[in-house]
């Protein structure tokens, strides 16, 4: 029994079971249906699959080309439907977004298209002039339906036949469906050579750096031990030539520790591109890339059961599919379809992320390099300025005076050690200080 709505709007629901048909034809002047019990075995039977379609019209105004942008499968001879296979980007059909790969198309300008073949409904499509009004069911379809365990094997086999070549896949019988002209592999490329840059960057800046720590602590050892000198040292002018070229010495260390200070929060700019921002950049990169893998696949099956329909024509044998309607094909349309327009976002996600990354590499690597050249050009220019003014060589010491020879009665004094003691105990708690610093600094290398 055919229950359906009277009204010939554009959305109208119609459910007959297992027959389809618009209600834009059902109240044509042109076309007489009988709704007699015996009429409905002779109308073509179509398995839905557990699909709903759901019946309407749209008009879509044509481009300069005298065309909407779809490409039609389906029809006469050997089914009993006709229906879209792709909707086109950026044509009138696309930027309407009514309709979707897999609807089924009954009507072009008021003129049903039952019994037609598909070069008939296009060559109809073009007769009309400005624009074109299609009737049509649209496929309500789940995509998880069409996600079938051959989908699932088919991604796995595009991973791994990924970056094989062409050669190799022929020789392990592999086919596989490839992306042609996709500019992204050489952004991934190169984002790979920036990571690897970065990397190396991070760990040869690294060990400058420590290296250079390394000098600064030997100036520190100098200075110690010049200034150890000079106080020992017996000779006025002597002693002070020593505690000078000692205290030099400290200093250089002092702007060394301070230029490494300013010098360290690079390696965590750095590390922020190299840990942060390229890990986010590679997730989206996966999400893409299983994206595109399942389009592949749906795009492989599509083809996979393109080749069953020739072949069975070409056998002249009957297909089971495609004389209830085709709609396994249909859905797996619709799936390829979604597929491509996740794919797509997720692609032009990809690439502005990796432009922003690109953009900020070129203006993150000048900039701390300028930092770093900038920081090792102060110090060395203070260093130089320090040692332009302790100009004390040569240096006149009288060996048989001087602090290699000690006095054999040492002097006493009564209440000095005491104070002596404090003294010792200020220096160690300085250097102890000074020393946990260090000790820090060097623990972010």
């Amino acid at each position: 029994m055919i229950q359906g709505s009277e009204g010939g709007g554009q959305n109208s629901i119609m459910s007959f079971g297992i027959l389809s048909l618009d209600p834009l034809f059902l109240q044509s002047s042109n076309y007489s249906f009988d709704y007699s019990p015996l009429a409905m075995f002779d109308t073509d039977y179509e398995d839905l699959m557990g699909m709903t379609v759901t019946s309407g019209s749209v008009t879509i105004t044509k481009d300069a080309s005298n065309l909407i942008g779809i490409s039609i499968g389906g029809g006469a001879p050997l089914c009993p439907c006709l229906y879209v296979v792709q909707v086109f980007d950026n044509t009138p059909a696309s930027k309407d977004g009514t309709l979707q790969s897999g609807d089924e198309i009954i009507g072009v300008a008021g003129t049903t298209v039952k019994g037609r073949t598909k070069v008939e409904v296009a060559k109809m499509i073009q007769g009309s002039e400005g624009e074109v009004t299609i009737a049509y069911n649209k496929l309500h379809a789940d995509p998880k339906q069409g996600k079938t365990l051959d989908i699932v094997l088919k991604k796995m086999k595009h991973r791994v036949v990924e970056n094989m070549s062409s050669t190799t896949a022929d020789a392990l019988g592999l086919s596989r469906a490839i992306l042609c002209n996709d500019s992204l592999v050489k952004k991934l490329e190169e984002l790979e050579r920036n990571e690897q840059m970065y990397r190396g960057l991070i760990d040869h800046t690294k060990k400058v750096l420590k290296a250079f720590f390394d000098v600064s602590q030997v100036h520190k050892a100098f200075g110690d031990t010049f200034a150890s000198i000079g106080v020992r040292e017996p000779q006025a002018r002597a002693s002070e030539a020593f505690t000078q070229f000692g205290e030099a010495h400290r200093q250089m260390e002092k702007l060394g520790i301070k230029m490494l200070k300013n010098v360290v929060p690079m390696l965590n700019d750095l590390g922020t591109y190299l840990h942060k921002a390229v890990p986010d950049t590679k997730l989206t990169i996966k999400k893409y890339a299983d994206a595109k893998f399942e389009y592949l696949s749906y795009c492989l099956k599509v083809k996979e059961m393109d080749d069953e329909e020739y072949s069975y024509a070409a056998l002249q044998e009957p297909l089971y599919r495609v004389e209830t309607g085709n709609y396994e094909y249909r859905l797996i349309l619709r799936c390829r379809q979604e597929a491509r327009s996740k794919f797509a976002k997720l692609r032009s996600d990809v690439l502005i992320k990796m432009e922003l990354l690109d953009q900020k590499h070129v203006q993150d690597i000048v900039y701390q390099l300028q930092r770093f050249v900038v920081a090792l050009a102060t110090y060395h220019n203070d260093c130089h300025e320090i040692m332009k003014k302790t100009r004390i060589f040569p240096i006149e010491v009288d060996l048989s005076r001087s602090t290699f020879v000690y006095e054999s009665s040492p002097t006493f004094q009564d209440g000095a050690d005491d104070v002596d003691d404090d003294d010792d105990d200020m220096l160690q708690a300085e250097e102890a200080k000074e020393q946990q610093q260090q000790h820090d600094l060097i623990g972010e290398f």
